[in-house]
C-alpha cells in the first residue's frame, strides 16, 4: 500500500514538472530541437523533410500537451511522438540511396554522366544543426546503411542502438511488443550484416595528421594537381556524386574522372571547409568567365588509417547548389579569393 501511495505521488510530481516544462513551448522547442532533428534525419535521410517532421513533432505535442499525463520523461515523450510521425511519412515511400548503395557496377571515367532527379537522394546535414551523442550515430555511412531497412525495423535499430532504449520503451512507443521489438532488431542486425554495412568510428576532433591531409587535399584541388589528389586516396577509393548514377572506384578512375570530367582548371577550383554528419566536408566553388567563384558541388570526406597511412577513403560530392546556403557557407567568392 505504501508503495502504491510513493509510485502514485513520484508519477504526480513527474507530471507537474512535465506540465511546467510544456507550458514554455519555446524554451521546450530549443531545448530538444537540435536532437529530435537528429533522430528524423536518421528515419528520412533527408535534412529536408526531416525539418518539416521535426516541426509536425512539435505541432503534435503542442496539441496533445493538456492530455500529457507524465507517464514518461518529457523527452521519451516527444521521441515517441517523432518516431510514430516518421513512421507515417515513410509509409509508401522508397529508400534514400547514394549511388554507390545502388548496387549497380563502379563507372569508368569515359562513361557518359548519368543524372537522375527523380531518385530521392540521401542527404547530407550539418553538425550545426543536430545534437548527438555519439558522431558514428549521424554519420553518412551508417544513415545509407539504415535507408536499407524497412521503415519499422530502421526505427527499433535508431530507438534501441542508438538511443539505448529498453525492448520495453521501444515496444511501448511502437504500440508493439517486446518480442515484437526483439524480432524486429534481429532482423535488422542480420539485413546490416549480411550487405556489410556498418558504422566505422568517428574521432570527435582532428588530429595533426588529418588537419595536415585536409590541408594538401584543399591544395590539391585548387591546383587542380591530379597526381596529388590520387596520392591522398586510398588505392580502392570510392567516389559518388549524386544525383549523377555513376559512381567510381580506384585511384585511376577517379584520378581520370577529376581530370577530365571536372570543368575546372589550376586556380579554378577553390574550397571552403564545413563539417557534415560528423565528418570532414568542403563547399568546392568553380570559377565563372568573369573571374568570381559559384558553389559548384559539396564533398563529405571519409578519412582512414592513421600517420603516415592516412588516406581518404570515400568522397561523396553533392551537387545541391541548395547546400552551401544550409551549411552557412558563402553564395559566391571574389575573383581575387585563394584558399588559406
Amino acid at each position: 500500500m505504501g508503495s502504491a501511495t510513493v509510485t502514485e505521488a513520484n508519477t504526480t510530481a513527474t507530471a507537474a514538472v512535465a506540465s511546467d516544462e510544456l507550458a514554455d513551448f519555446d524554451t521546450l522547442t530549443g531545448r530538444y530541437q537540435r536532437e529530435l532533428m537528429a533522430h528524423c534525419y536518421r528515419m528520412s535521410g533527408s535534412v529536408h523533410e526531416a525539418e518539416d517532421l521535426v516541426q509536425e513533432t512539435f505541432l503534435r505535442a503542442w496539441k496533445a500537451s493538456a492530455s500529457f499525463q507524465g507517464r514518461s520523461s518529457v523527452r521519451t515523450w516527444l521521441y515517441k511522438i517523432a518516431t510514430n510521425v516518421c513512421l507515417t511519412n515513410l509509409e509508401a515511400k522508397p529508400r534514400r540511396p547514394l549511388p554507390t548503395g545502388l548496387g549497380t557496377a563502379d563507372s569508368a571515367p569515359s562513361d557518359e554522366l548519368l543524372e537522375d532527379h527523380e531518385v530521392p537522394w540521401l542527404e547530407p546535414i550539418p553538425d550545426a544543426a543536430v545534437e548527438v551523442a555519439e558522431r558514428d550515430t549521424i554519420r553518412l555511412a551508417f544513415v545509407a546503411a539504415l535507408q536499407h531497412l524497412p521503415a519499422r525495423q530502421r526505427a527499433v535499430l535508431i530507438l534501441r542502438d542508438v538511443l539505448r532504449w529498453s525492448a520495453a520503451e521501444t515496444a511501448t512507443a511502437l504500440d508493439t511488443t517486446t518480442a515484437a521489438v526483439n524480432s524486429a532488431l534481429q532482423r535488422a542486425h542480420a539485413q546490416l550484416a549480411e550487405r556489410g554495412l556498418s558504422p566505422d568510428t568517428v574521432e570527435p576532433d582532428l588530429d595533426q595528421a588529418q588537419r595536415t591531409l585536409l590541408d594538401a587535399y584543399l591544395q590539391a584541388f585548387w591546383r587542380k594537381d591530379i597526381d596529388q589528389i590520387v596520392q591522398l586516396l586510398k588505392y580502392d577509393a570510392t567516389w559518388d556524386m549524386p544525383p549523377f548514377l555513376n559512381h567510381y572506384r580506384g585511384t585511376e578512375a577517379i584520378g581520370e574522372l577529376i581530370g577530365t570530367k571536372c570543368p575546372g582548371g589550376c586556380n579554378d577550383m577553390p574550397m571552403v571547409e564545413t563539417v557534415a554528419n560528423g565528418q570532414p566536408a568542403f563547399g568546392l566553388y568553380m570559377r565563372q568567365p568573369d573571374g568570381h567563384f559559384e558553389p559548384f558541388h559539396l564533398q563529405v570526406l571519409q578519412l582512414t588509417g592513421c600517420g603516415d597511412d592516412l588516406r581518404v577513403e570515400h568522397v561523396t560530392a553533392f551537387f545541391d547548389a541548395r547546400l552551401f546556403a544550409r551549411f552557412g557557407l558563402p553564395e559566391r567568392l571574389p575573383a581575387d579569393y585563394v584558399p588559406a
